[in-house]
């Protein structure tokens, strides 16, 4: 199964709506449609910090998983949440350390503006 097929597979990641839109060699990128019931504002799509979140550790074990054999799981997490997120979503993500027991993979998420929303570094246990 392809990366892709298996996170956007996983029940919380088909809730929310995350797509997988590239995955390879250590390198991830998602998108997340904003709809209504993910923002916290119902006047205009402001994306809930929790779905910013999702949508970064996503885009992050996808890159992880590129590079290592499933499963991976994060076992730390520092967000920065930037700035508000306006509209649609999309995260980018890349493995800057791939050792033997730990990952660590950073990852940004911009909004439909490119305005950056959050600085992520997150570290994965393999295996």
């Amino acid at each position: 199964m392809e990366i892709e097929n298996f996170f956007q597979q996983l029940p919380f990641v088909k809730l929310i709506g995350i797509e997988l839109t590239e995955v390879k060699n250590g390198h991830a990128a998602g998108y997340l449609e904003m709809r209504d019931e993910l923002s916290w504002s119902e006047d205009e799509h402001m994306a809930h910090s929790g779905v910013t979140f999702t949508l970064a550790e996503v885009t992050g074990a996808a890159a992880m998983v590129s590079v290592n054999e499933p499963p991976v799981f994060t076992v730390d997490i520092d967000l920065k949440y930037l700035n508000t997120g306006y509209g649609d979503l999309y995260a980018e993500a890349e493995v800057v350390r791939n050792g033997d027991e730990v990952g660590i993979v950073e990852i940004d998420v911009v909004d439909e503006d490119q305005s950056r929303v959050v600085g992520t570094t997150a570290v994965l246990a393999l295996k």
